[in-house]
């Protein structure tokens, strides 16, 4: 027997440590997926990991914890040689970890902003690619999480609102180039989702923008592994994500550059909706 079929078979998720990622961590272990659970955060890691085990059946694995900053150069192949270690390998990749910044790209730290395309650009690029061989021999899914931003531009958020423009278009042609080899991929756009990503973004409080059209990460986390496990190409949860996703390649950009404009200035200065 080859050493790539003695590996076990774990369901590897990014930004493990709250909200969605978390959240998907707990449905995918209902399910019986084993767990490789990477976020910087070792003791946030560490809680979900136990959470999960003590809630197993006994004799199955804890999640594994990998906790380690995947924006830094060389990062998402030290964590292959550490799975490859450890005598796991993936046959579903989520893609979750990535944040995004408010305010002006021009008035904004600059190193922040690049920051945030190695995060959510070329980290998710290296493992989408870099566990292609493992994917293709479980015929395996591959889960990119992109937001509903993808759909439009975004003056207040210009950087992260294009980065999840790239997730989206790059997922979507990678399932095209992946799926002779039997390898789905699909990308999760959600809307607003109350979780730690608002206070990373330095969000000013403002309830009523949130609660528009907003899901909890738990259904979220439901409606995408639905979606993953039906091996469905883009899922929009919710609505009000639906209605934007279809509306916006409708919409004129200059009126649709004005609409974010203003949310992302109502966001700013903490006027309500």
């Amino acid at each position: 027997m080859s050493e790539a079929l003695k590996l076990r078979k774990v369901m590897l998720i990014t930004g493990a440590s709250s909200g969605i990622g978390a959240d998907l961590a707990r449905l995918a272990a209902t399910k019986g997926h084993e767990l490789v659970l990477v976020a910087r955060s070792g003791a946030a890691l560490e809680a979900l990991a136990g959470e999960i085990a003590a809630l197993a059946p006994a004799g199955r694995a804890r999640p594994l914890v990998f906790a380690c900053d995947l924006a830094r150069p060389g990062a998402v192949a030290a964590l292959a040689a550490d799975l490859a270690e450890a005598g796991v390998e993936p046959d579903v990749v989520v893609n979750n970890a990535g944040y995004g910044v408010l305010g002006e790209a021009a008035e904004g730290n600059v190193d922040e902003q690049l920051g945030m395309i190695d995060l959510n650009i070329r980290a998710l690029t290296e493992l989408s690619l870099c566990f292609i061989e493992p994917l293709t021999r479980a015929k395996g899914r591959l889960l990119n999480v992109a937001s509903i931003a993808a759909f439009m531009p975004g003056p207040g958020m210009a950087v992260y609102y294009a980065s999840k423009a790239y997730v989206l278009s790059f997922s979507e042609a990678l399932s095209a180039e992946l799926a002779p080899r039997g390898v789905s991929v699909t990308t999760l756009c959600p809307g607003p989702v109350p979780t730690g990503f608002q206070a990373r973004a330095r969000f000013t409080p403002d309830l009523s923008l949130m609660k528009f059209g907003a899901l909890p990460s738990t259904e979220v986390a439901r409606i995408g592994y639905a979606g993953l496990m039906a091996r469905r190409r883009v899922v929009t949860p919710g609505l009000v994500s639906k209605f934007i996703a279809f509306t916006s390649p409708l919409t004129p950009k200059s009126l649709s550059l004005q609409l974010v404009s203003a949310l992302q200035l109502r966001r700013t200065s903490g006027k309500a909706a």
